[in-house]
């Protein structure tokens, strides 16, 4: 059977389901409400789906000072993988209902521990829905301890490194958030509004079409090679407000075959906890 990547259509995932090398799992989260997706997942799921909570599952201990959603340590979000079936041979697809916005933060965090057959359902719950899928609320089937292997992955860079990178200007730092929160305005989820000076704004749902599935592949290497000019993917940082939405925009970048791109995981919540470092407004 083929491997997934990127994305994959809801017919084609539905074709598979209930294979054993295939595992699927269920982010939906609403930042303002944290028991949405749990609730939602109750109500209603992908047969065969599991649930990862963002804030619980998906993120590490706040320290206060480093960001909203903290990575866990690898071998912890490995442990965890593992108990819910995930091996070596492992086919994952994440799923969600904002547009891959919380997906694909599993999709990244996999490849961060060195397992790229993953991919995100393009279009998320609503195409399937749209695609007259079947809808469960049967219990997630009990699964055998997966063999997951921690190994080199995607990388992130830390807040020190783009602290140097403001002199060297080595990488390029690109932010995912809305535009006016970038300039700045309308900040209601961290304390300080603006970003980190020498950033470019791609807000990740541009990513989309009108239908909420992600645009061509050709349509986001055109977009994409546009705000990054000369730059080559290895010399850019994406980033959001918490390391979230950040991943969408490395998503984007692997659809469009533009890979290598690092993630700046602590993101603008542990960029501006620390108020030694400068902040930029404005565009």
């Amino acid at each position: 059977m083929s491997t997934w990547h990127t994305l994959v259509e809801a017919p084609a995932l539905a074709a598979r389901l209930g294979a054993p090398s295939l595992v699927v799992f269920d982010c939906r989260h609403d930042l303002a409400k944290p028991d949405y997706g749990r609730d939602a997942f109750a109500a209603g799921r992908i047969p065969y789906a599991r649930f990862l909570h963002l804030d619980d599952d998906l993120s590490g201990t706040k320290t206060g000072r480093n960001g909203r959603h903290p990575l866990p340590a690898a071998e912890d979000f490995v442990a965890l993988m593992r108990r819910h079936g995930v091996s070596d041979t492992t086919q994952v697809v994440a799923y969600d209902d904002a547009g891959g916005m919380y997906a694909a933060r599993l999709w990244w965090m996999l490849r961060w521990v060195g397992h790229d057959a993953v991919a995100v359902l393009d279009g998320g719950l609503p195409a399937w829905r749209d695609a007259s899928l079947p809808i469960s609320t049967d219990a997630p089937l009990n699964l055998p301890e997966g063999n997951l292997s921690l190994r080199a992955g995607a990388v992130t860079v830390s807040a020190d490194e783009l602290l140097t990178n403001l002199a060297s200007g080595a990488f390029q730092v690109v932010d995912a958030r809305a535009p006016d929160r970038f300039r700045g305005e309308n900040e209601t989820l961290d304390p300080v509004g603006g970003h980190i000076p020498g950033a470019i704004n791609r807000f990740f749902r541009d990513n989309l079409g009108p239908d909420g599935r992600f645009k061509p592949a050709a349509q986001l290497a055109e977009e994409w090679r546009a705000r990054l000019g000369e730059r080559s993917p290895d010399q850019v940082v994406s980033q959001c407000g918490s390391g979230v939405t950040g991943c969408h925009n490395l998503l984007a970048l692997e659809v469009a075959g533009l890979g290598g791109a690092r993630l700046y995981a602590g993101s603008w919540s542990e960029w501006c906890a620390d108020p030694a470092r400068p902040v930029a407004q404005g565009v």
